[in-house]
């Protein structure tokens, strides 16, 4: 229950009004003499050196995968941790063999109508000896990763309960189809040519993935847990949430450390971002993250006077994931603004989905990727700040135009995420397997799905 003391009401106020304060005040926009050269679309310069900084965002993208899997193990309980290391090693494999084979021709291929491209697959036509050769394919390892990533952000959510095989073959079809599909209609365009996705073409904006990479993930692991239904014990008789700890609340922190970390790559790295804005766009990365924690934090002692790690984690995460779309957009301020309200968000969807939805999401995917995806690319069109990118957002004087674009995009998105991942685990779920028996599910997925012990001879567990 929230305290009934006007205190944690006066704190929140305070702080909601120094933020909008700052918001608002002359010195938070940005002084007339700095400019920033930002394109519409990035300029692919073949160099050497634009080369090996697309690699090195690369490497850090892959750096993602590790802190998915130490977030995800961490929340589990300790009988399912080897099959939650499994799920995220596993979609790292599928996923890029797949984005390999089709998915990188249905994302950036000669469009169809706007909807989907249409090949070359299997790097077909790329020229290896020239420089645009070598930058397209040093391109696809960064395009690739982001694709891994989404398939490891779904098994969080479907955690504990599902089979192997059938979160195998799920991450097979997302991978090939629904990704790339979404993908297609907002970074179409993205090598240019007759590439142009109809999303890309309204003027959407979504810089580093908030709604290409982490809200396709939040829905289609929406889409999933319903279908699958909760764990065990998870709700009672009456319909009431009980909590199902996770084992190792250091291994998450250090978790969401390690993608704190990766994510520059992924927002300073992106193709969307020119040389000349990485430092802004670091910037907001990094006070996004900070004030999401922050929020977080508030949030949840304001509804239990506690401050929960857990979903303290969560906020840093929705920071994150809230300014990725904007990165390139948003000044600093709006980066504060943006991540502290993702933080506040992220645990009222928290609980909601939980309590209200009776939606089992043991990681959060859905709150913090989904819910906070389409939040922070909706919040491009009002925070979009003069003299950081070339789009004005409407509080600081431009039109509704923006905003109406992203509002169309977020909703379409969800629509085809959600809608084409409930078709998928609904038809695995007639002809595989996809939810573990109730005998298996209680003596652990380690055990019965890998015939291993992620701690064995260190650690004596209840099988609850």
């Amino acid at each position: 229950m929230i305290a009934s003391s006007p205190r944690p009401w006066l704190s929140l106020g305070m702080l909601v009004l120094a933020a909008v304060s700052l918001l608002l005040a002359p010195g938070s926009l940005p002084a007339q003499e700095v400019e920033v050269d930002v394109v519409e679309e990035a300029v692919l310069v073949a160099g050497p050196g634009n080369i090996h900084w697309r690699l090195l965002a690369a490497m850090l993208a892959m750096f993602m995968q590790a802190g998915l899997a130490l977030l995800a193990c961490g929340l589990v309980r300790a009988k399912n941790a080897a099959d939650t290391v499994m799920k995220n090693f596993v979609s790292f494999a599928v996923a890029i063999g797949v984005f390999f084979a089709v998915g990188h021709g249905l994302m950036f291929g000669a469009s169809v109508a706007g909807f989907t491209g249409t090949g070359p697959f299997f790097l077909e036509g790329i020229d290896a000896a020239s420089p645009q050769g070598q930058w397209a394919l040093a391109n696809w390892c960064f395009q690739a990763l982001l694709a891994a990533a989404a398939a490891a952000i779904v098994s969080g959510g479907l955690a504990e309960r599902m089979t192997f095989a059938g979160y195998m073959a799920a991450t097979l079809l997302m991978s090939a189809v629904i990704y790339p599909v979404s993908g297609h209609w907002a970074w179409g365009g993205l090598l240019g040519g007759a590439g142009a996705g109809w999303l890309g073409g309204m003027g959407f904006l979504d810089a580093a993935g908030s709604t290409v990479v982490h809200s396709v993930a939040g829905w289609v692991a929406f889409a999933g847990a319903i279908v699958l239904g909760p764990r065990l014990g998870k709700y009672t008789a009456d319909g009431k949430a009980k909590a199902i700890l996770g084992h190792n609340l250091p291994m998450a922190a250090l978790g969401v450390l390690i993608l704190w970390f990766a994510w520059f790559g992924v927002t300073c790295g992106s193709p969307f971002v020119p040389e000349s804005a990485v430092g802004h766009v670091a910037v907001n990365t990094q006070v996004a993250a900070c004030f999401g924690f922050l929020g977080a934090m508030t949030a949840i002692w304001l509804k239990t006077s506690t401050f929960d790690p857990s979903l303290s984690f969560s906020g840093a995460l929705a920071g994150l994931v809230a300014i990725s779309a904007g990165c390139l957009e948003v000044s600093p301020v709006g980066a504060l603004v943006i991540g502290l309200f993702a933080g506040g968000l992220v645990v009222v969807s928290v609980l909601f989905i939980d309590q209200v939805l009776r939606v089992d999401d043991p990681v959060g995917v859905i709150s913090i990727h989904g819910v906070c995806g389409l939040y922070g690319t909706i919040m491009v069109g009002l925070f979009a700040a003069p003299g950081y990118g070339e789009h004005v957002g409407l509080l600081y004087g431009g039109t509704s135009e923006l905003l109406l674009t992203q509002a169309v995009g977020v909703m379409a998105v969800f629509a085809w995420a959600f809608g084409a991942g409930y078709c998928v685990f609904w038809a695995a779920n007639r002809f595989l397997r996809m939810r573990h028996q109730p005998r298996q599910e209680t003596e652990g997925l380690d055990k019965t799905e890998h015939g291993a012990e992620a701690y064995c001879g260190f650690q004596i567990f209840d099988n609850d």
